[in-house]
């Protein structure tokens, strides 16, 4: 994980205003560095995943931290609450007929500051 000083000095190269106010907001809480740490770093390090693999990766009940983008290949079966940077139009369309639960990190943060009951996917 990387200083608080590195992630401020990689987030003034980034261009999206999005993704620098998602970093921002996370940076703030200790309990979500780790995800700012990762969305500071290259586009090229961030993830792309799909429904099929985030249905084997998470138990029910706990928040699925996805610091890049889900994409639609796949089904989710269990009930789980996404957040992630974005999602691909087919992904969102395929949460909501599943009635998942998903938002973005940035919303996810100041609704659960604490952190609790998430895992991040890296």
């Amino acid at each position: 994980m990387k200083s608080k000083r590195k992630i401020e000095k990689q987030t003034q190269l980034k261009e999206n205003p999005e993704l620098v106010e998602t970093i921002l907001t996370a940076k703030k809480n200790k309990a979500w560095l780790e995800v700012a740490s990762i969305l500071s770093m290259s586009r090229r390090k961030r993830i792309e995943v799909n429904l099929d693999k985030l249905n084997q990766e998470v138990e029910e009940n706990k928040t699925l931290i996805i610091p890049g983008k889900v994409l639609s290949q796949g089904e989710i079966k269990k009930k789980v609450k996404i957040s992630a940077l974005s999602f691909s139009e087919k992904a969102r369309q395929k949460l909501k007929e599943a009635k998942i639960d998903f938002n973005y990190i940035r919303e996810e943060i100041k609704k659960n500051p604490s952190g609790e009951k998430i895992k991040i996917l890296k």
